[in-house]
C-alpha cells in the first residue's frame, strides 16, 4: 500500500474516532444499505413539518426564527434569516392545507422576526442571526423577501411595507445588464452567481402581492443574464457557492427554479425552453437509485460521489412543475424515483433533532452540511413531497 494511501487511512480512522456518538452512530447507519422501501409520503412530510417546528423551538438565539441547522457535532444552531423568509410560505401553506392554526402561529411568528431584523435600506444581512459583518446582502434579501410576500397576501399592512422597501431595494441595486454585483454576501466566494435567479424569483412572488413593472423587469432582466451563461446542453457557469467548474445541484437547483417561475409568471415561452434544457441534463446525471450526485461538471457527468440532499429535492420539485407545464411523463417518473430515494434516507423515528430531519450530504460525511440537518434541505423535501402528492401521478 503506497504511503500516503496509508496516512489518508490513519488520519481518516482517527477522524472517526474523535467523533461524538451521534456521529459515529450516522457513519455506520450511512455506510450500511438504505432502507429496500420508501416510507410513504405523507408520513415523511409530517415528519419534516415536525422537525422544522423542533429547529423554531431549539434555535439558540431563540427569537422566532429557525435553526439553521442541527450538527451532529456541535447541536443546534442560532436563526437564520435567509432560509426562514422562503420557509414561511412553506409553513404557512401547509397550515392552510392541514387546518393546523399551529403552524399558521410559527409562521407568523417567523415574519414578525424578519420584520424585526429588516436593515434600514431594505436589505436583510447574510449568515446566521449572530454572525458578522452584518450588512446587507442581494441573495438573503431576495430569500426573505419570499416571506414577506406571502405574509403581506396573508396578512396585509404588517408585512406590506417591508416588503416593499425588500423588492425596491434588489431593484435599484440590480446592475444595468440584470446582475446584482454590489451586496455579495461575505460567506460565499466572490463572484458573480448564475444560481441569483432565485432572487429574482423572490421579485416575481412581490410582484404576484402587488404588481410593479419595475420589479418584474428587473426580475426577468436577471433571468435573462443568467441564460447567457447557460450552455447549449442546459448547463450554468458561475452557479456555485464555492466551486463554479463543478457547482453543487442545490445551487443548480437554485438556478433552474428561478426560470422555471420566469416561464410561470411571464409565459415567455424561451423561459419554459431554457428551463428543459437544464431539466434534460439533470436527467441524464439521474443514478438509478434515483440520487443525485453533489457536484455536476459541464458534461453533467458526476464528481463526487457523496449526494446533496437539498438538491435532490429542488429538482424533483421542478421536474414534478415541468411535468404540469409539458406532459413529459420522464419529468414525472424521475421526480418520483428522486422523492422516494430522499425519503430512504429520512429517519422516522428518535429524538427531535433527527426525527424528520434531512441530512446536508448522504451519506453524512459528504462535504455539503457535513454531520448537519439543515433547515432549507427539509423546506424543499416538503415542498417537492407536496408537488408530488398533487400531482396523484
Amino acid at each position: 500500500m503506497p504511503l500516503r494511501t496509508l496516512r489518508s487511512r490513519v488520519g481518516s480512522a482517527i477522524r472517526y474516532l474523535r467523533l461524538p456518538t451521534a456521529a459515529k452512530d450516522e457513519c455506520r447507519t450511512d455506510r450500511g444499505p438504505l432502507p429496500a422501501t420508501a416510507p410513504d409520503t405523507g408520513q415523511a412530510l409530517s415528519a419534516c413539518l415536525d422537525w422544522l417546528c423542533a429547529a423554531q423551538d431549539y434555535s439558540t438565539s431563540g427569537d422566532g426564527g429557525v435553526s439553521r441547522h442541527y450538527s451532529l457535532l456541535t447541536g443546534w444552531s442560532s436563526s437564520y434569516p435567509e432560509t426562514t423568509g422562503y420557509i414561511v410560505p412553506t409553513i404557512l401553506g401547509a397550515g392552510d392545507r392541514f387546518a393546523d392554526s399551529n403552524l399558521t402561529a410559527r409562521g407568523r411568528r417567523m415574519l414578525d422576526w424578519l420584520v424585526s431584523i429588516q436593515l434600514e435600506d431594505g436589505g436583510f444581512q447574510g449568515g446566521m442571526i449572530d454572525q458578522t459583518p452584518v450588512v446587507p446582502v442581494t441573495f438573503n434579501t431576495g430569500q426573505i423577501l419570499m416571506g414577506l410576500a406571502d405574509g403581506a397576501r396573508r396578512f396585509g399592512e404588517p408585512f406590506r411595507n417591508p416588503m416593499r422597501a425588500a423588492a425596491d431595494w434588489l431593484t435599484r441595486t440590480q446592475d444595468p445588464d440584470g446582475c446584482w454585483r454590489s451586496h455579495p454576501t461575505p460567506f460565499a466566494e466572490p463572484g458573480e452567481k448564475a444560481y441569483e435567479t432565485h432572487v429574482a424569483w423572490g421579485l416575481m412572488e412581490a410582484v404576484r402581492t402587488e404588481h410593479r413593472d419595475d420589479w418584474q423587469a428587473a426580475a426577468l432582466r436577471n433571468v435573462d443574464w443568467a441564460l447567457t451563461l447557460q450552455s447549449e446542453n442546459g448547463w450554468f457557469a458561475r452557479c456555485c457557492l464555492n466551486d463554479p467548474d463543478y457547482p453543487l445541484t442545490h445551487t443548480l437547483g437554485y438556478a433552474l427554479r428561478g426560470i422555471v417561475e420566469a416561464w410561470r409568471l411571464s409565459r415567455e415561452q424561451r423561459y419554459l425552453e431554457a428551463a428543459v434544457i437544464t431539466a434534460d441534463g439533470l436527467l441524464s446525471a439521474q443514478r438509478p437509485d434515483g440520487s443525485l450526485p453533489g457536484r455536476l461538471g459541464p458534461d453533467w457527468a458526476p464528481r463526487v460521489s457523496w449526494s446533496c440532499l437539498t438538491g435532490n429535492a429542488q429538482i424533483a420539485a421542478c421536474w414534478l412543475m415541468l411535468y404540469a407545464d409539458t406532459g413529459n411523463r420522464m419529468y414525472a417518473e424521475s421526480a418520483l424515483l428522486t422523492n422516494a430515494f430522499l425519503r430512504r434516507t429520512i429517519c422516522l423515528e428518535g429524538p427531535d433533532e433527527s426525527r424528520g430531519g434531512v441530512k446536508g450530504s448522504y451519506p453524512v460525511w459528504g462535504d455539503y452540511g457535513r454531520f448537519q440537518y439543515l433547515n432549507w434541505a427539509a423546506k424543499f423535501a416538503i415542498d417537492s413531497f407536496l408537488l408530488e402528492i398533487d400531482a396523484n401521478i
